[in-house]
């Protein structure tokens, strides 16, 4: 009787000390909370240039060329993703790699941002993202790249009466003019005002309300482009 009372006390005790739901973590990930191993994760991009024209491709056709893409590589990283976004269309490609740069066929004449994720194991760090025109036969000027709207950001909600909107603009050939400021309580909102100089503009606003606003850009010869739409929420 004292045997079997001793076998059930030690598979109850088995049973007690085991955790079935905890998961051992990946070994090949790094502690997000350690900034010096995200740091060394992240990579450095490198070309096309940052809100630069690129002008150097392969399989070169009117219409599309084939744009390498190159990052500092990191000594830690298992493999790369990046991300290309046309600037136009919204359309994005995708791709994989183990290396630090990667061929891929675009549209010519056509803006466009990217960026890079470095994974490894189930970590990921992301980098910057930079704009860049890949060049177009015959293009002699080239429309302003869309303003990043800085400042509120998207969604975000506060107690406010005046509100300044902040963005940041640019363009391959150095020639933006001025920006019109669209801003107001619809989701498309009407021009609050034009030809501002600065990257920045103080609105009134009141409580309980969403606000809408984007940035038009123009430069010297009369090319102009447009930002998102962010909205915010005075509380």
């Amino acid at each position: 009787m004292k045997k079997i009372v001793y076998i059930f006390c030690l598979i109850f005790l088995v049973i007690s000390c085991s955790n079935p739901s905890t998961v051992d973590p990946d070994p090949n990930s790094l502690d997000p909370e350690e900034p010096s191993q995200i740091d060394r994760l992240t990579v450095n991009l490198q070309f096309p240039h940052k809100d630069g024209l690129c002008n150097i491709g392969a399989d070169i056709t009117p219409t599309t060329s084939t744009v390498f893409f190159e990052w500092e590589a990191s000594d830690i990283a298992d493999k790369y993703k990046i991300f290309i976004t046309n600037l136009v269309n919204g359309a994005t490609i995708e791709d994989e790699t183990t290396e630090d740069k990667i061929g891929i066929l675009l549209d010519r004449a056509t803006p466009y941002s990217w960026y890079v994720e470095s994974e490894r194991g189930s970590t990921i760090a992301e980098s910057e993202t930079w704009k860049f025109y890949n060049a177009g036969p015959g293009v002699q000027t080239y429309a302003p790249f869309s303003a990043v709207l800085n400042a509120p950001q998207m969604a975000a909600s506060f107690i406010a009466t005046s509100v300044t909107l902040q963005w940041t603009g640019s363009d391959v050939d150095n020639d933006i003019e001025a920006y019109d400021v669209y801003f107001g309580t619809n989701n498309n909102p009407d021009i609050f005002a034009s030809e501002v100089i600065n990257n920045q503009i103080d609105v009134s606003v009141s409580s309980g309300t969403t606000y809408y606003w984007k940035i038009v850009t123009k430069d010297s010869v009369g090319n102009t482009s447009d930002s998102e739409i962010f909205q915010f929420r005075t509380l």
